[in-house]
């Protein structure tokens, strides 16, 4: 299979990344300018993952009940305030400055001193570092919000802020620093992650994992989707929104981008189709919430493979995606009982686990032993994840309590948390 993978990259891949990097090097050498291509396409990028959030929250919003809608919005819309505040104040700083012992960067840059327009070619040679900052700042927002699947319908509003806020600094920072970060320690063990599947989706998928097992389960039984197209509209937003997450993490308009480009549609539209025919064979239906879950689960395993896999790797890794995530949602969060409300883990963390190992697998470039690398990186990034987010909340519990009262969950978090509603009725 692997050489198999390798003839196809030589045919299908417009340059490899390995010439890619030759390239930057060279370039960097005779010294960085700006590329307005370049810098049009990721400030571009930068605003297609913006909108990942709004796309987030009304899918989940509308897998919700009626009464919790609002707090979903909301609860999306404060991680865009929060992280963005965290992330100039120190952040950025501590994900991607200067290293200190290869597992956090330092405050140098610290409110952005440093970060202007000039390019800072150890990250993008050819745009600048304000922009580069601006990029992965989308990223920050859009992992801690993933989380929020997992908790919705039962959370307070305060102890959410206090979480996103406190996990965003202590968790997400590091590991965007071990796998991105010049010096971090996963990067010189040679782990690969194009666009984010250890950074975002194992990182959220373990946090999520966390928060349904010491959160506990939801008062009452759960109710269906109080509205399907609204999860629809959000499940589209996201597959437009990730050809930015995922293209533009080449950080520049090249034949790199444009591969990603291709195998982030392929794997998601292949994890729709056969998420849809195991739902057709198992449950005798295929449904619209089942295409769209698919879907997602296509985007998130296809995350750190986008740049390095062919458009066949990108298949495997669709396919693969829907099996072992439908698995998961349909058989193992049953057997084990625990209430991942709109299964953050089961798409995101098991998902993303797939998918960043499966690079390991598909990947046309990297180490002899990449499938090794994967899987190592992999466990410290899912193990780091879950123990900090495990207390985290604990120590939130015992300050401030983590979950609303039985009466306030039964009323709805949106009149309970906000004094709105959604909608004038509500069930």
């Amino acid at each position: 299979m692997r050489n198999f993978l390798e003839k196809a990259g030589k045919r299908w891949l417009p340059a490899t990344i390995a010439a890619l990097l030759a390239g930057s090097a060279a370039f960097a050498e005779g010294g960085a300018k700006i590329d307005s291509g370049d810098t049009a396409w990721l400030l571009s990028s930068a605003g297609l993952v913006l909108l990942m959030t709004p796309g987030l929250a009304f899918f989940y919003g509308g897998l919700v009940r009626k009464k919790n809608m609002l707090s979903i919005l909301m609860q999306c819309f404060m991680a865009m305030c929060l992280v963005t505040v965290q992330w100039f104040f120190f952040g950025y700083s501590l994900a991607f400055g200067p290293d200190i012992g290869h597992f956090i960067g330092n405050l140098d840059w610290a409110f952005l001193k440093g970060v202007g327009a000039d390019p800072n070619v150890d990250y993008a040679a050819t745009v600048p570092h304000i922009a580069f900052m601006a990029f992965q700042l989308k990223f920050a927002i859009i992992t801690p919000a993933l989380i929020i699947g997992a908790f919705a319908e039962r959370m307070k509003f305060s102890a959410f802020c206090v979480f996103t806020l406190l996990w965003a600094t202590l968790v997400y920072s590091p590991v965007a620093h071990w796998v991105w970060g010049i010096g971090g320690f996963l990067r010189e063990m040679g782990a690969l992650d194009f666009a984010g599947g250890a950074v975002v989706h194992v990182n959220a998928g373990m946090a999520a994992l966390a928060a349904a097992l010491i959160l506990g389960k939801r008062v009452g039984k759960s109710a269906q989707p109080h509205s399907l197209p609204f999860a629809i509209l959000g499940a589209g937003m996201l597959w437009f929104g990730w050809f930015g997450f995922n293209a533009g993490s080449a950080l520049a308009a090249n034949g790199v981008a444009a591969t990603a480009f291709v195998t982030t549609h392929i794997a998601t539209a292949v994890a729709g189709l056969v998420w849809s025919l195991l739902d057709w064979g198992y449950h005798k239906k295929p449904t619209t919430l089942g295409m769209i879950t698919g879907a997602v689960a296509g985007l998130v395993a296809i995350t750190p493979a986008a740049g390095f896999v062919t458009p066949v790797g990108a298949m495997f890794i669709g396919l693969g995606s829907a099996v072992i995530c439908f698995c998961s949602v349909t058989f193992i969060k049953t057997k084990f009982g625990y209430d991942d409300t709109l299964d953050a883990f089961g798409v995101h963390g098991v998902g993303g686990i797939w998918g960043a190992i499966a690079t390991g697998i598909f990947c046309v470039t990297g180490a002899p032993d990449q499938l090794w690398i994967q899987v190592k990186a992999t466990a410290i990034t899912a193990a780091f994840s879950f123990v900090a987010s495990v207390i985290i909340f604990k120590l939130i519990d015992m300050a401030m309590g983590l979950r609303v009262s039985e009466q306030e969950e039964r009323v709805g978090l949106d009149l309970t948390q906000h004094k709105e509603t959604a909608y004038t009725l509500l069930d």
